[in-house]
């Protein structure tokens, strides 16, 4: 009897941990997620899909416009100029905003930056208001770029913001609110752009892009900002400790504390790292060509191929001109709804089952959309098998690439390098984004049907190298991700120099 009672004893502290684990994040941490997203990222989403529904309104904008100026109507090849314009320095901005966000991350803090950020959406909201009222469609290409510049900041900072507040045990599913407020953006984006609400009104449609902004203005600077940022670079502990204090309670951020502190004096010494120092560290190597080659196959595999192109890719399905808006809105939910689930597993299932198992089902249903567009017209039901491939192929996106690459970013690199390493990544991704929506209509032109080969290939090259090379992350310290990937470098030194035997292993494992 009294040997099981010290059993039950024993095994209380280990229920206790794994009670504290496992338990809801306060209401603080939560609403500070979602200060950060609402105007953050999910700008990005929601200015991604808003621009589809005034295609036509715009472009008549545009012709009249010209009309006035000329005396004479817009050619097409013009016409589609300015319209593709207008879509692609969306992008142009993204990379303009990625390559200084780190930078702002650096200097104004990780919560200053996502403030100071607002200024460019609330921008941009006003030049395109007025477009139309003063005759000026360029005003429309100048706050397309703006959008992009706010997107660009809001991918680079947000995610480090999120990481560095989340307790360890929660960090994967909190940083899920990147994807989900991405996700819930393109979705609202879709509905707001439905002819019965904003639809028929381009000017004040692409204006609404100032109301998460003001949102945002008025209920982050009721949060704190990132204790990592106040401890490690600020040196300011008070505000470190009342910062974990909000977010976690004030008795529960001892924990959290201590990881942080070990973080700070791993860093003693160590100034933040420029883009191009990551690229001479040898050390970081490996988390560097990681970073950039997942947000390379983020853009890359054919997902934002299918919102660019929603109405050419179920046009070729068959499905009616009338109903595409709305299968196009099911879309949007598909992944906003996928982006909840991989919140809820991520912490379970783990980075690597989810993410490669994600990329894997997107290249089955690449080929499985592939022999439906081929065979469409064998049987009037064969196009709606295309489109359960689309939404198919969307909600193994939302299922594992769509949120674990931004987590990923944050959680391979320490505080040092961590900035640096979103402006790389985020770089890269804007740039792949530019690449696709240029290259499309000719990888489609070109290879009709059998385009989506191109991303099958792209999945799998990218599921077999985080499989090969990228270690699980899950509940590990900052510093314990480094460390391994720093003894897997070390690993295939000594196998490469004929030095990794097992009196080798034996060796140091007792040292």
């Amino acid at each position: 009897m009294s040997r099981e009672n010290g059993n039950i004893t024993e095994s209380l502290p280990l229920l206790k941990d794994r009670h504290e684990q496992i338990k809801i994040p306060s209401k603080s941490l939560l609403f500070a997620v979602w200060a950060a997203c609402i105007g953050g990222t999910f700008q990005y989403g929601y200015n991604i899909s808003v621009v589809n529904a005034p295609t036509k309104a715009v472009q008549s904008f545009i012709n009249e416009t010209w009309m006035e100026r000329y005396n004479a109507g817009i050619s097409e090849q013009m016409l589609t100029l300015l319209w593709s314009t207008i879509v692609s320095i969306f992008t142009i901005g993204g990379f303009v905003g990625s390559s200084v966000g780190g930078t702002l991350a650096i200097k104004c803090g990780r919560k200053g930056a996502l403030l100071i950020n607002n200024v460019f959406a609330i921008l941009a909201a006003l030049l395109m208001g007025v477009s139309r009222p003063v005759g000026l469609y360029e005003l429309l290409i100048v706050g397309r770029f703006l959008t992009g510049v706010n997107a660009g900041i809001s991918l680079c900072v947000q995610p480090l913001y999120l990481g560095e507040i989340a307790p360890r045990a929660l960090r994967g599913a909190m940083a899920m609110g990147t994807s989900i407020f991405i996700t819930g953006g393109i979705f609202t984006g879709q509905v707001v752009g439905l002819n019965e609400l904003l639809g028929g009104d381009w000017a004040i449609l692409l204006s609404t892009t100032c109301i998460p902004a003001v949102v945002q203005l008025l209920v982050l600077p009721w949060f704190p900002e990132s204790p990592r940022y106040l401890l490690i670079d600020k040196g300011d502990e008070r505000a470190c400790d009342e910062a974990l204090k909000q977010l976690h309670g004030a008795d529960k951020y001892h924990g959290e504390k201590a990881d942080i502190e070990k973080e700070r004096l791993d860093a003693v010494g160590v100034k933040p790292k420029k883009p191009w120092e990551l690229f001479s560290d040898r050390s970081l190597r490996r988390q560097l060509v990681t970073i950039i080659l997942i947000n390379i196959f983020q853009q890359l595999n054919g997902i934002n191929a299918i919102y660019f192109y929603a109405d050419y890719v179920f046009t070729e399905a068959g499905i009616p001109a009338a109903r595409i808006p709305y299968v196009t809105l099911g879309t949007g939910a598909c992944e906003c709804m996928t982006a909840l689930t991989c919140g809820m597993l991520i912490e379970s299932l783990g980075r690597r089952a989810l993410i490669i198992g994600g990329y894997s089902l997107m290249a089955f249903w690449c080929t499985c959309f592939t022999l439906t567009l081929t065979f469409q017209k064998a049987s009037p039901w064969v196009p709606y098998l295309s489109v359960i491939c689309v939404f198919a192929f969307i909600l193994s996106f939302g299922l594992g690439p769509g949120g674990v690459t931004n987590i990923l970013a944050a959680e391979l690199f320490t505080q040092a390098g961590r900035p640096a390493a979103y402006m790389i990544g985020g770089s890269v991704n804007w740039l792949s984004f530019f690449l696709i929506g240029m290259a499309f209509p000719f990888i489609v032109s070109g290879l009709k049907q059998y385009c989506f080969l191109v991303f099958l290939v792209i999945c799998v090259m990218v599921a077999t190298y985080i499989f090969l090379v990228v270690p699980e992350t899950k509940n590990k310290t900052f510093l314990e991700i480094h460390a391994e990937f720093q003894s897997m470098g070390k690993k295939r030194r000594n196998k490469v120099d004929g030095t990794d035997g097992p009196s080798q292993t034996l060796l140091s494992t007792s040292l």
